[in-house]
């Protein structure tokens, strides 16, 4: 079982893991050993609660194909074992990170005392450049 969350868990047959080969440089055991892990999991026939489902499917992630199915790769350990664990780690995530819902935002208006600072720091600012300029000789 997979714990999403205090009341949410996941039966692990749900995620299709395969072995794969890994890509990029590696030396001869690259091309012999299938260390990287595909992790495909079909949210829309998932037993997950529909308020999961719909928020996993509004994310805006490449990794989640039109069909609605999540496809992670992790080929980061030299290791299958470390690579399904990793694969998993950041399945789990990547929902728990779904399902947080976001602090509505509340408009607010500058204190009066930040304003004044704010317009003397300015003034302070324009007396300095002004100072600056050259000197002309009008007498």
């Amino acid at each position: 079982m997979i714990t999403l969350s205090n009341t949410v868990e996941l039966e692990e047959d749900a995620l299709e893991l395969t072995a794969i080969r890994a890509q990029g440089a590696g030396g001869q055991n690259v091309n012999k050993v299938s260390s990287a892990i595909h992790l495909r999991f079909d949210i829309v026939n998932s037993s997950l609660p529909e308020f999961y489902k719909q928020r996993l499917l509004e994310l805006k992630d490449k990794r989640i194909s039109k069909d609605g199915v999540l496809i992670i790769k992790a080929q980061q350990h030299r290791t299958q074992d470390k690579n399904r664990q990793d694969a998993i780690t950041r399945f789990i995530e990547l929902v728990q990170s779904a399902v947080v819902v976001q602090k509505a935002r509340r408009a607010t208006k500058p204190t009066r005392g930040s304003q004044r600072r704010r317009m003397d720091k300015k003034t302070k600012a324009g007396q300095t450049k002004a100072l600056r300029r050259k000197v002309s000789n009008s007498e």
